[in-house]
């Protein structure tokens, strides 16, 4: 990638914050009211399980319901590497090769958390594992709590990837939507990614960015946050109500469609990253 400037680290940070949706910055104690259930779609960016699952430890009533979710899908390659990576979890790499993605998360619970303590204090443990994208992480999850008879869920924290966030939210209020109880959905991150132009003028993560066990490469997360905007629009193409109809309506301001321009014109191909 060529030298960047400060204009575009600001464009991308804006992004990021726009699609991290940070309703809730963590779940620690002090910030996280006791919920009806809490979702996990399992992702490369393994300190979002690792914060769940400490949270959860540390307070087991945390949520009535815990859900894991993923099956296989494209991005399942990079969870294997991700843990292959992981300075603790590196060691169960050879026996997670194949499994789907909530199965990962599964591993992980049980082998470098105490989950006897978690469900010990009330808190069910869900698996969704057959979801291979946005759509079918939402829809597929109602499937498994409505097949646990939970018909009542009035409040639920979704943790996802901070690229997708925004997005996977609003999926999941679509999915929702008409259903037998109004349910809140609170977006939580865990992290909302930051970049900074460097001394040799190249993007790199902020220092202010807590993350123990590594992010996506630049390119990746340039063309992640580039490809999220044309999804989110409510338009023909887009992915709300007035397009293809997967997502709830989301308002997108007018400076971060400009920043998403300017990116587009300066480090990203629009006919790549649409």
């Amino acid at each position: 990638m060529a030298p960047v400037d400060d204009t575009t680290a600001t464009d991308i940070n804006l992004l990021a914050k726009f699609l991290s949706d940070a309703q809730l910055q963590d779940l620690s104690p002090a910030s996280a009211n006791p919920v009806d259930c809490i979702v996990i779609c399992a992702s490369a960016v393994l300190d979002q399980a690792t914060a769940l699952f400490a949270s959860f430890t540390l307070r087991p009533s945390l949520a009535k319901y815990l859900v894991l979710c993923g099956g296989i899908g494209h991005s399942t390659q990079l969870l294997y590497e991700a843990v292959r990576c992981h300075e603790r979890y590196s060691k169960i790499y050879n026996e997670i090769q194949g499994l789907p993605e909530a199965r990962v998360l599964e591993r992980i619970l049980d082998n470098f958390f105490d989950r006897a303590a978690i469900t010990a204090q009330g808190c069910r443990i869900v698996i969704e594992d057959r979801s291979t994208n946005c759509g079918q992480n939402a829809s597929f999850t109602r499937k498994v709590l409505d097949d646990a008879a939970v018909h009542d869920m009035k409040t639920c924290i979704i943790v996802q990837d901070p690229t997708m966030m925004l997005r996977t939210r609003a999926t999941f209020e679509r999915i929702y939507k008409g259903g037998p109880c109004s349910v809140l959905f609170i977006s939580c991150p865990v992290l909302v990614p930051r970049v900074q132009v460097d001394s040799n003028g190249c993007l790199v993560y902020s220092s202010t960015v807590n993350c123990a066990a590594g992010l996506w490469t630049q390119q990746r997360f340039l063309e992640l946050i580039l490809g999220e905007i044309p999804r989110l629009r409510d338009d023909e193409q887009g992915y709300g109500p007035q397009g293809r109809g997967f997502i709830a309506h989301v308002d997108i301001p007018a400076a971060v469609e400009e920043a998403w321009l300017r990116l587009v014109n300066s480090v990203g191909n629009s006919r790549q990253i649409q």
